[in-house]
């Protein structure tokens, strides 16, 4: 791949041209040189894009695409189109399918499916067989084919011992354990949060106590046995100071906030809308401040948009009876750019890496090219015309976003939006 990248402001603090506006010349997949100006005698394939910005590749650390089993929501193929026109090269992909991804074979098949893809596939296989519950998965074979952590999707562990020992054993070789934060026999039913607003609409609540009981839980456990755990979507002000407490404490624990709990607080439900009805819920006001804030001194360590294609048949239906979960891939640039600056967004969008095995590649001389291109400037009303997901249950709809994507370069492939 030979390209010239004309005027392009490249934002990447590891980068010695952090901030500058330049041109960058790529020859066979390698940055050789980053000026002002450069001339391309050699007639190499010229992006130049209207207020061009550049950054390191994005990640996300959460996502689901149906395959195997749930093609109707999407395939990995579609999935990883729709990663790669949000602008992220890296997406780890939860163990969300039928059947369960929980064995060497299941990680080899994912990865095969994903071979020779400008974005990177980064398979999370289950934490127990089936994701039941019940049994440790094969964690070891699985992290042998390439399973970068091991997570049973939206279903928290309820046996303790068993997550004693899934920490205990992934720690002989490195492997990372994900934790949901929920204790089912304290939210029951509950299809939203607890608070005035589920009493008004006659919903069932799901308080905030069942999230903060398991991370409890969860960081006594980790603290006993010195493991490696990752707690996905937290939502509340008390879960945040639990890990910043935790992290004082030098535990190895992570955490990630979906970008939706940051947006949008529970009385978005007003209307009963099913594309809001998401797991953990929408909370309140002052844990909307409290996420942003953790993410802003480092407490929250990623964000993801949780991207969760459901059919229609799943979502139009009765509020109590839908699904949880919303696609977010496609609106997650923009919807960050309007509750962070975009030297903050771009941080966020790249943050996570390494805790899931990725190495950063910065924008430099001599480094492989592996970026994200884009507008951050760009105001739009975020539509259908603007999913690439083959579901469209979208919580960000007619939201108006800040920030056009581009596309990325990745792979030694160049993949643009038209």
């Amino acid at each position: 791949m030979n390209i010239l990248i004309k005027s392009a402001t490249i934002l990447d603090s590891k980068s010695e041209f952090h901030n500058l506006t330049q041109d960058v010349l790529v020859e066979k997949g390698v940055i050789t040189k980053i000026a002002n100006s450069i001339k391309n005698p050699k007639k190499y394939q010229e992006i130049k894009l209207d207020n061009l910005h550049i950054s390191q590749g994005w990640f996300d650390s959460s996502v689901s695409f149906g395959e195997p089993g749930f093609e109707e929501r999407d395939t990995i193929d579609n999935g990883l189109k729709t990663a790669a026109a949000s602008g992220f090269t890296a997406v780890a992909m939860n163990a969300n399918t039928n059947p369960v991804i929980d064995s060497n074979s299941d990680i080899t098949f994912v990865n095969s499916k994903a071979n020779n893809n400008a974005v990177n596939l980064l398979p999370i296989g289950a934490l127990t067989t089936e994701s039941k519950g019940e049994d440790l998965a094969e964690l070891y074979d699985m992290n042998s084919a390439g399973a970068v952590a091991f997570y049973d999707y939206k279903k928290p562990i309820s046996n303790p011992n068993l997550m004693k020992i899934a920490l205990q054993y992934a720690s002989n070789f490195d492997g990372l354990v994900c934790s949901f934060p929920q204790e089912n026999k304290i939210s029951g039913h509950g299809v939203m949060n607890e608070n005035i607003t589920s009493t008004k609409l006659g919903l069932k609540g799901n308080p905030a106590l069942a999230e903060e009981l398991q991370i409890v839980r969860d960081l006594f456990l980790l603290e006993y046995t010195g493991g490696k755990l990752h707690i996905p979507t937290i939502s509340t002000a008390k879960s945040v100071e639990l890990i910043r407490e935790a992290k004082k404490k030098k535990l190895d624990i992570t955490c990630s906030v979906a970008i939706h709990n940051l947006y949008f607080k529970d009385d978005a439900l007003f209307d009963f809308n099913t594309h809001f009805k998401v797991l953990p819920p929408l909370r309140t006001v002052s844990d909307v401040d409290a996420l942003i804030e953790g993410l802003k001194d480092g407490t929250i360590d990623m964000v993801t948009s949780d991207h969760t294609p459901l059919d229609i048949e799943q979502k139009k239906i009765e509020f109590d009876h839908a699904e949880y979960g919303s696609i977010g891939l496609e609106s997650a640039f923009g919807a960050l750019q309007n509750v962070f600056t975009t030297k903050k967004t771009i941080d966020l969008l790249t943050k996570g890496k390494s805790r899931f095995g990725l190495e950063s590649t910065s924008i430099n001389t001599g480094n492989t090219l592996n970026i994200t291109l884009f507008n951050p400037d760009t105001k739009y009303t975020f539509s259908k015309n603007d999913i690439v997901s083959k579901s469209k249950n979208a919580i960000f709809e007619n939201e108006t976003l800040k920030g056009k994507v581009y596309g990325i370069i990745a792979n030694n492939k160049v993949v643009l939006n038209s």
